[in-house]
């Protein structure tokens, strides 16, 4: 088996479009083969996927869950490029999974990029203290916090988090078969999830928003 580099990830990357987690993985089980690895994406629906990621999404539909009892509930925007891929039940299956996911995982953006500056300096203060705290030479300790900002980010954005039905998969990953699948691009764009009793955790303490 071939040593799967960031060289090698990146040339995948160069080539199918696909994201940096998805080269990794198909280059694993590819065993460090770059056309078997570019073979596996495109069977798992993934290569094409970049391909479509900058063309305008202006259709789409609102989803809703609602969670056994009442006391949990989310409204998600998923959209896409036409009113026909917005009717097909493989769209609608997807805003739902999607809206389930929230429910369950409490994503608080919706990308990366979403993150704002001060959420990310106090993580980054907040890591810097931890890799203090554990002894970790000062040389080093930007670099931990980096790598651990990257599992912040994997907690707290909802196209880096493992989907709930499917840990192998992250949210972005699920998205993008979507997008193979269908041929056209999806995006999601916002979110909100409502849970009893937070309206009034969050009036007692706003300093804490």
């Amino acid at each position: 088996m071939a040593e799967i580099t960031a060289s090698l990830v990146k040339d995948l990357r160069e080539r199918t479009g696909a994201g940096m987690m998805e080269c990794k993985s198909a280059l694993v089980e590819a065993k460090g083969d770059l056309a078997e690895a570019e073979v596996v994406l495109r069977k798992r629906g993934i290569a094409s996927a970049g391909k479509k990621a900058s063309r305008a999404t202006r259709q789409g539909l609102i989803g809703t869950y609602i969670h056994h009892g009442g006391q949990l509930g989310v409204l998600v925007e998923v959209n896409c490029e036409s009113d026909f891929v917005a009717r097909t039940d493989d769209f609608q299956e997807l805003v739902h999974d999607v809206a389930m996911h929230i429910a369950a995982a409490d994503p608080r953006f919706v990308r990366k990029e979403d993150v704002t500056e001060d959420v990310l300096a106090k993580e980054r203060e907040i890591q810097k203290a931890r890799v203090i705290a554990e002894g970790k030479p000062e040389k080093i300790a930007d670099k931990v916090v980096e790598g651990r900002l990257q599992k912040f980010y994997e907690e707290v954005c909802l196209l880096e988090q493992p989907f709930v039905k499917e840990a192998t998969l992250t949210v972005g990953q699920l998205v993008k078969t979507k997008i193979a699948k269908l041929g056209e691009n999806i995006s999601v764009a916002r979110f909100v999830r409502f849970k009893v009793g937070d309206s009034a955790a969050a009036d007692a303490a706003p300093e804490a928003q």
